[in-house]
């Protein structure tokens, strides 16, 4: 038990459910008020989260290569907004306070061009390939993910890697992100920054085409209902109560879909944020009409496709899911997502009625 401490995000290996140690006694983890044996306890790499604690002590005594990627990004005109004198993402990694030896990863340029001009679409195989290539990332490659904002956009990088591109190795999005670190009074790097990692050999990284659904898929699941849609935006906008940020949308959202913003899965302030623990992400996700057999790690049903405005938030969504059980080969992601769907004229959409119940969004040319 000498490798774990309070705070540490763990796995059992029996339930596939993670938490966070509340005590030890030498023999065992107390997480979620239920004392967990050593040998039922894997790394909470595992589960595709780790505390600042966790990473702070296996840098200090590392125990393999470990690569640190920041995958910051900023939303305009939203809480997630560039600070004031921000350059953008990029520039403030560069600048720092950035977590000592870290690389960068730019969501926006490592995308496939969308002829539709939707944003940050996953990229194809050579541009990805490419990417990881030059932040020095092989296929055996253990990477650590974190971003400026608590967590906000570190698990669209840990959900592209892990699950779109099936990396064999452990990824995980550091807990509570930079802010955390910061807070404890971990080292990080400022200024200057040190010489780049030396590029690895371009590896064949392969897309999962299952993972990524399109929109006409998700025009067939409006019928089918092979897949619970989840919708990771905030409720005013799902409801159709509240404006999209992006111009030229229709606020609402997909018939049969259920509402899980992204900040419900939160603990602490905006640009702060940490994910809930078991108990209440269990409560939260439940609460959300997710069936829990769905979060069984032997689950094998119904695919759950996550949604947001832009396929970002939504990778969060599953990051929270995955803390439950949930297994990764069962999480899809509308990569159009609402920018894509609410920015059509062939798609349905509905909203709260002033009575509570559903009515039908009109395309924007009817209204």
């Amino acid at each position: 038990m000498t490798s774990f401490s309070v705070g540490d995000v763990i796995v059992a290996k029996s339930t596939g459910t993670s938490g966070r140690v509340a005590a030890t006694n030498g023999h065992a983890c107390k997480v979620n008020g239920v004392w967990v044996h050593a040998d039922d306890i894997v790394c909470g790499m595992r589960g595709g989260l780790v505390s600042c604690e966790w990473l702070k002590r296996e840098l200090d005594s590392p125990k393999g290569p470990l690569t640190l990627v920041d995958a910051t990004w900023y939303l305009p005109g939203s809480p997630f907004a560039p600070p004031e004198g921000s350059e953008g993402a990029q520039s403030d990694y560069m600048k720092g306070p950035r977590l000592p030896g870290s690389v960068f990863f730019d969501i926006d340029a490592v995308s496939t061009p969308s002829p539709a001009g939707l944003p940050h679409m996953l990229p194809d195989d050579a541009t990805f390939s490419a990417a990881m290539a030059a932040l020095g990332i092989q296929p055996g490659t253990r990477v650590v993910t974190y971003d400026r904002l608590g967590i906000f956009s570190s698990p669209r990088f840990w959900y592209t890697l892990k699950v779109v591109f099936g990396h064999t190795a452990e990824v995980a999005v550091l807990d509570g992100g930079l802010p955390r670190w910061q807070e404890l009074g971990y080292p990080v790097e400022e200024g200057q920054l040190p010489p780049p990692p030396a590029p690895a050999p371009t590896a064949a990284w392969r897309k999962d085409a299952s993972v990524p659904w399109d929109k006409a898929q998700m025009l067939r699941n409006v019928e089918t209902r092979e897949a619970l849609v989840l919708d990771a935006r905030p409720g005013p906008r799902f409801h159709g109560e509240a404006p999209e940020p992006r111009p030229g949308m229709r606020s609402g959202h997909m018939p049969g879909s259920l509402s899980l913003p992204f900040l419900t899965v939160l603990t602490g302030p905006l640009r702060h944020g940490a994910m809930l623990s078991a108990t209440e992400l269990k409560r939260v996700v439940l609460a959300a009409g997710v069936p829990e057999e769905s979060l069984a790690s032997s689950w094998t049903g119904k695919p759950i496709v996550s949604t947001c405005g832009s396929g970002l938030t939504a990778c969060l969504v599953h990051l929270a899911l995955h803390q439950l059980g949930a297994p990764l080969d069962r999480l899809r992601l509308y990569d159009g997502s609402w920018s894509e769907w609410g920015a059509s004229q062939d798609t349905p959409i509905v909203k709260r009625g002033a009575a509570g119940q559903e009515e039908i969004v009109p395309p924007l040319s009817s209204q």
